[in-house]
């Protein structure tokens, strides 16, 4: 499946990443401390794999790298033990064995052990729950897919494969009308 084929299907809640400079900065902070990590701290093996799995769904391996390349899962693992909150943390969790739960119920297995074709009609599934709460006006962000496409997208979009330094796009802190072009935009 091409990328933007699965960037259309789930689409409709993960708008283009269009970062500011701080969360850029996060991101970064983050994948630095992945150099130095040895492992695991929040997920386990299966809901690693699960995360991975999905991850490299929504932003997959073309001609570029995917989320796997990425380390998005990892990228995941330490916000989960660094920064979401317990409830948050505690969210995501039951999200990610929801959606075993909801892959045996219809398929008899869990999300990792079915074929592509079933993993993204399920995610599909999930995108448009997204969407009928965002709809509803109701708060989509506290959905796990939602969390998990965001995570997925903010982990791809800040390693050094999802943005190399010579791709980066400028960032303006504050709009300057007519200010010449050197004075305005920071490279991040």
């Amino acid at each position: 499946m091409e990328r933007r084929e699965v960037l259309s299907i789930l689409g409709a809640t993960a708008a283009l990443p269009i970062f500011s400079s701080d969360l850029m900065a996060f991101g970064r902070e983050v994948h630095a401390l992945l150099a130095g990590e040895t492992g695991l701290r929040t997920l386990d093996a299966h809901q690693n794999a699960t995360v991975t799995t999905m991850a490299e769904l929504i932003i997959p391996a073309t001609d570029t790298p995917g989320a796997k390349a990425a380390r998005v899962n990892e990228f995941i693992d330490v916000i989960l033990t660094e920064w979401f909150s317990d409830q948050d943390k505690q969210r995501f969790l039951e999200g990610l064995a929801d959606v075993d739960a909801r892959c045996r119920k219809t398929g008899g297995k869990d999300f990792v052990d079915c074929d592509e074709r079933q993993q993204v009609a399920f995610l599909t599934v999930l995108d448009a729950e997204v969407t009928r709460l965002r709809e509803s006006q109701r708060t989509p962000q506290r959905h796990f897919f939602h969390m998990m496409k965001r995570w997925t997208l903010i982990g791809y979009f800040t390693s050094e494969i999802g943005t190399p330094p010579d791709q980066r796009h400028f960032v303006l802190d504050v709009y300057r009308p007519c200010a010449p072009i050197d004075e305005g935009p920071k490279a991040l």
